[in-house]
């Protein structure tokens, strides 16, 4: 099993954490690091810790994800001009807590990514 990471501790709601969203799929709130604006992390409830860990159990959470990021992004006055979608995947992908997490980043002209 997957251990117990800080984005279990928000969905809790056990530590503090600007939540802007939540059901029983998903969890999203404001990073507390931003690297844009506007910059909301968009978990899973359930503790999946890499998009390698994903199975078709987890379509319904998947899908959620990409809803509530357009949600959030006409919440936040981003949907007009744009917004980024990430993913990280491991230590060469980026990912830094081990709990799938999408990043909503927009706000500013983000540019193109160089690999």
């Amino acid at each position: 099993m997957a251990e117990e990471n800080i984005f279990s501790k928000i969905i809790r709601r056990e530590i503090p954490a600007d939540i802007l969203y939540q059901d029983d799929l998903v969890t999203a709130f404001r990073d507390i690091s931003p690297k844009a604006p506007s910059h909301i992390l968009i978990v899973t409830n359930v503790l999946i810790p890499t998009a390698n860990d994903v199975t078709a159990d987890d379509e319904a959470a998947l899908g959620r994800l990409f809803t509530v990021a357009a949600k959030i992004a006409l919440q936040e006055g981003i949907d007009e001009e744009g917004y980024r979608l990430i993913v990280n995947c491991n230590r060469h992908g980026g990912q830094e807590v081990y709990h799938l997490h999408m990043h909503l980043l927009g706000g500013k002209p983000l540019g193109p990514l160089v690999a």
